[in-house]
């Protein structure tokens, strides 16, 4: 198993350090699950906010006055800080634990939320969403972190698995009750709705501080503290030095453009086919609902064996979306919505599955390793929505961004055989 410390936590007091060198093993303690529970609630804020823009996009260009791609810049603003947030968060996750982390996570998406309720132009806009991707770093990376501490073996695929069907729900309610249900409940006010969604997250990190205050977390924390230290130079040196770790940062530039992409603009793209703006939020959800399900249940089954081909098949589902999305209604739209459900629910997990199981990768520095991970990404979070909006004002559609995503799925797979021939 990848993941190794030079400490041990024996199954029965939840966290007592060992005295002991021997491999560490993720405890057996019964209090895993709540904490499986508290990050899927941090997630679920997180995937709140994520998709909570892409509904609004009318009423907010109408309101502030900007352009579809000024509105693109707005919505790649937050991966844009995530960029620069990710190395020092994961950084921070392994010095103080994730208990920490991830209270200061919900905080920072609370005050996101206020921001944009409060914005009054582009640049206040832009600003209210970039706070965003300050926190979204430490649940990204926190996570995992927590799956590595408290599961392992074949459990860990499940974990993961069920902690990322927490921002898909999150994407689900805000995709999908935004227009049928959150604007009218407050009057078609968009700033109310985002104060709205802003309480939710505060709630889930209220929630988190309970669970994660049980005396088996905080025994956790005391063990990663007690931890020797390495400069984070080194780590990350380290870690960029295995051919493997390099590749898969490559592989999650293009996995981020695709998701952040569709993610962002599906409404509006439905909307472009001749939807209106409540039947746009409910197709919107298809992907969503679909990726719950792959969440749940393909990392389970990319055992070590088989998670290449898995990750092939995702790409593949994923070009299939790209092409399928040109139509404008019927039972092939509904299969193309299905592919990008299926391909953002379980792409990114296997992605990491891969990562954090690979030579070089232990618990130790896993923090490290998630924050290079989503700082690569992220480059492709930014590219998404801007390219997507630049090609709309461009070409006056959807088109050309679509035919772009093709084009990155294909190169996906072109990036994953040369992964093959190193993992061999």
């Amino acid at each position: 198993m990848a993941f190794c410390t030079h400490d041990a936590m024996t199954a029965d007091d939840g966290g007592a350090p060992d005295a002991g060198a021997r491999p560490f093993r993720a405890p057996a303690h019964p209090y895993r699950w709540a904490m499986l529970a508290g990050v899927w609630l941090v997630y679920f804020s997180f995937g709140l906010f994520v998709a909570s823009m892409a509904p609004l996009v009318a009423p907010i260009t109408a309101e502030l006055g900007i352009s579809h791609g000024a509105m693109g810049v707005v919505l790649g603003a937050w991966p844009l800080v995530y960029i620069a947030s990710s190395i020092p968060a994961g950084a921070l996750i392994d010095r103080v634990g994730p208990r920490r982390s991830l209270m200061l996570c919900t905080v920072l998406i609370v005050l996101s939320g206020v921001l944009r309720g409060v914005a009054e132009d582009y640049l206040s806009m832009f600003l209210a969403v970039a706070v965003f991707g300050v926190g979204g770093p430490l649940i990204s990376i926190g996570a995992p972190k927590v799956m590595s501490l408290w599961f392992e073996g074949r459990e860990r695929g499940v974990a993961m698995g069920i902690y990322i069907s927490g921002p898909a729900v999150g994407n689900i309610a805000a995709l999908s009750l935004t227009n049928s249900v959150m604007m009218p409940l407050h009057g078609g006010d968009w700033r109310a709705v985002l104060f709205a969604y802003a309480g939710v997250a505060a709630l889930c990190g209220a929630l988190w501080a309970l669970v994660s205050a049980h005396p088996a977390s905080r025994a956790m924390e005391r063990r990663i503290a007690g931890e020797p230290r390495r400069p984070q130079i080194e780590v990350f040196r380290e870690l960029l030095s295995e051919p493997v770790v390099r590749l898969v940062l490559a592989m999650s530039v293009g996995m981020f453009v695709f998701n952040h992409g569709l993610n962002n603009w599906l409404p509006e793209i439905l909307r472009a086919g001749g939807m209106n703006a409540a039947v746009a939020g409910y197709w919107a959800s298809i992907p969503t609902a679909v990726g719950i399900f792959a969440a749940l249940t393909i990392p389970r089954l990319a055992t070590e064996d088989r998670r290449l081909p898995v990750l092939g098949l995702l790409f593949l589902a994923a070009g299939a979306a790209t092409m399928l999305l040109h139509l404008s209604a019927g039972p092939l739209l509904v299969v193309g919505l299905a592919c990008q459900g299926v391909a953002r629910g379980a792409m990114m997990a296997v992605a990491v599955l891969v990562l954090v199981e690979s030579p070089g990768v232990d618990s130790r520095n896993s923090g490290a390793a998630g924050g290079l991970f989503f700082s690569a990404a992220e480059v492709g979070g930014v590219l998404g929505p801007v390219l997507v909006g630049a090609l709309h004002d461009l070409t006056g559609g959807f088109a050309a961004a679509l035919h772009m995503m093709t084009a990155i799925c294909a190169a996906l797979l072109l990036l994953l055989s040369r992964l093959r021939s190193l993992m061999r």
